[in-house]
């Protein structure tokens, strides 16, 4: 693959901002509206040709894409001004509430689809204040867990009957698509009934053998315990909820997998261990013995997801697994206890549903996907890992 350039020379200089724009100003044209998503279509078609995950806007500047996990300006590209920016803000906020939204909230999160070009997650917020765009690129084929390499204990989760997995990671370490893949992958495999609560929606499902229902936040619902809380009326029999956000959305999701269904959700942590301890101390004190007992008899699995850059120029991820194991189940139950997952994740092996970081860097080297300096510089034991390289 090409290697891409990082240069992020010539920023231009941000002109005085305009005032913030009022969905009732007038319409400045049809024609401005028309180039103005033209010129997007296009952006977006060499985003795509480029590989690039993300694609950020501001006014009066050049775009910037993310390649390879790095912000690459385009120069030589078309900037959009205040007026087009407004236009492109307008076109893709259907709803009058979104309207208000970004105006009394000053962002807004929506998903958008340009024809014939392909989905996008978009935040809209203001910055120095005028309008910016945060444009996350969704691919219309969802890629099976092959095609992303993933652990055969990971893939595995497609056939679990009820419980929780966890997945956790890093804004943009890829856990939509990892999730999109096991969904898909459950969606062929089986005939249930798989509902999805994510805000907004990003992977469109085509049904296979599954029923798939997709629902939308601010669309299709107020909020993901509210929706929850109405799905286990829906006779589901695989949620996919976008993320655990409060201690509500936890409690409700847990219930969900209590009462016999197979929750796939997400997380910000940065690791297995520290996501349970994180999902605690959510909670207040008197309630956090309730948690741990329904964490630790639901909770089927946590995926730790890191993208790391592969010998192909483009990136791959490296999975951290725990799997609910009886001795994963004591230590979460026990607040002293809970300290030595890590240690135990580290020491564990696959037939006992562990997969350290290091062991995930490991076989991606052996399978000559990542290079070994790529490796020792992910590496969270640097020594270690440099060992079992060198054969010892």
């Amino acid at each position: 693959m090409e290697q891409k350039s990082n240069n992020l020379d010539n920023i231009e200089t941000m002109p005085t901002p305009e005032p913030p724009f009022d969905r009732r100003q007038s319409e400045r044209g049809k024609t401005s509206n028309t180039d103005a998503f033209l010129t997007l279509g296009a952006l977006v078609r060499k985003a795509l040709d480029k590989d690039a995950s993300d694609i950020h806007l501001k006014t009066d500047s050049l775009p910037v894409f993310r390649l390879d996990g790095v912000l690459v300006r385009q120069i030589g590209e078309p900037v959009f001004d205040h007026a087009q920016m407004e236009l492109l803000a307008r076109k893709m906020m259907d709803r009058p509430e979104q309207h208000d939204t970004l105006q009394q909230k000053r962002q807004l999160d929506l998903s958008f689809s340009l024809e014939n070009v392909g989905r996008m997650r978009v935040n809209i917020f203001y910055q120095s204040g005028s309008l910016a765009m945060a444009l996350r690129i969704i691919r219309t084929i969802i890629p099976t867990p092959e095609e992303l390499f993933l652990p055969d204990m990971v893939k595995n989760f497609v056939h679990l009957e009820r419980g929780m997995v966890l997945m956790t990671g890093a804004t943009g370490s890829g856990k939509s698509t990892t999730l999109a893949a096991l969904m898909n992958e459950i969606n062929k495999l089986y005939s249930k009934h798989i509902l999805t609560i994510e805000d907004p929606v990003e992977y469109i499902f085509t049904e296979a053998k599954s029923m798939v229902n997709q629902r939308e936040l601010g669309i299709d619902a107020v909020s993901y315990p509210e929706a929850l809380r109405s799905a286990l009326r829906e006779d589901p029999d695989v949620i996919l909820m976008g993320e655990m956000r409060d201690p509500e959305s936890i409690e409700v999701a847990l219930t969900a997998a209590e009462t016999g269904h197979l929750v796939f959700t997400t997380l910000h942590a940065p690791a297995a261990a520290e996501t349970v301890d994180r999902i605690i101390s959510s909670f207040s004190g008197p309630s956090q013995a309730t948690i741990r007992s329904k964490l630790a008899h639901n909770l089927k699995a946590v995926i730790s997801q890191r993208l790391i850059p592969s010998e192909d120029g483009g990136r791959i991820a490296a999975c951290e697994v725990m799997t609910t194991s009886a001795l994963i189940r004591e230590m979460i139950l026990d607040p002293i206890k809970i300290k030595e997952i890590n240690d135990l994740i580290v020491a564990g092996k696959e037939s006992e549903g562990m997969l350290s970081f290091d062991e995930s860097l490991f076989r991606l080297v052996k399978q000559k996907k990542i290079s070994r300096n790529t490796a020792l510089r992910y590496a969270s034991s640097v020594t270690n890992l440099r060992l079992k390289l060198d054969g010892f």
